[in-house]
């Protein structure tokens, strides 16, 4: 166990916590499947901008979002398609619509990429919010391309996007499934297997692993399962989650 600093008193923070927070901010700084490293921060900074957006807060108060039209108040980093995707993730998820998902000029696999930075930007940002500590500032863009590479079986049969089923992984292809479970959460991610492991890797770190949520008889962290699934509930109930 080690420490870490929170309103002036050094409080215990489990080591595998600490662990898989450094590696996801370096794989966010790292060139990903589809967008180089300097692209993936730009996601990242755009995202962390959006909650002061003036068309999305005027679209978050409309009856529908698709009725307002403007511009996004953005950065200026990347192009109009980027932004909007960034955006509505961000201020409006609930609201996302298979129409509005075909309408993006963006190819479905940098789009789910762009979700994959964005859900591991928001765990990390989170938690240094519930700790009332600033956020941290976005590390420097490492070397390196992207892979490019799509699952060749991947498919249009669960999701608005393509996915990848645990039969269906091809040699050559990251198989995310044997490392944290094949439930449609873990599939969702899929058509770009890297970010299966870069979300759920730091997830099961904030939460819990897929074996131990059902281990009703051992307590993994030092609040109870119920404690767990009573502040997951709200959370889900407050951000207006249906899964």
């Amino acid at each position: 166990m080690t420490e870490i600093e929170v309103a002036g008193e050094r409080l215990p923070i489990r080591e595998s916590l600490v662990r898989e927070m450094d590696v996801a901010w370096n794989r966010l700084a790292s060139a990903g499947t589809w967008w180089t490293a300097a692209e993936r921060l730009a996601i990242a900074a755009e995202a962390r901008h959006a909650g002061g957006c003036g068309l999305c807060q005027r679209r978050k108060e409309a009856l529908s979002p698709y009725t307002v039209d403007g511009d996004h108040d953005s950065l200026g980093e990347l192009p109009n398609a980027e932004v909007e995707a960034i955006h509505r993730l961000v201020t409006d998820a609930g609201r996302i619509t298979e129409k509005w998902v075909r309408s993006l000029d963006l190819e479905e696999t940098h789009y789910v990429e762009i979700i994959g930075v964005i859900a591991v930007l928001t765990g990390l940002d989170t938690l240094h919010t519930a700790l009332g500590l600033p956020l941290r500032d976005l590390p420097a863009a490492q070397p390196g391309a992207p892979v490019r590479k799509r699952p060749l079986g991947a498919k249009h049969n669960l999701a608005w996007v393509a996915t990848l089923a645990p039969e269906d992984v091809g040699a050559g292809n990251p198989d995310p499934y044997p490392v944290h479970g094949d439930k449609n959460i873990h599939r969702g991610f899929s058509l770009v297997p890297q970010e299966v492991f870069n979300f759920f890797d730091l997830d099961v770190e904030l939460y819990l692993k897929d074996h131990e949520i059902r281990d009703f008889e051992t307590e993994y962290r030092a609040i109870s399962h119920a404690q767990i699934e009573f502040i997951a509930g709200r959370t889900s109930a407050l951000n207006g989650c249906f899964y």
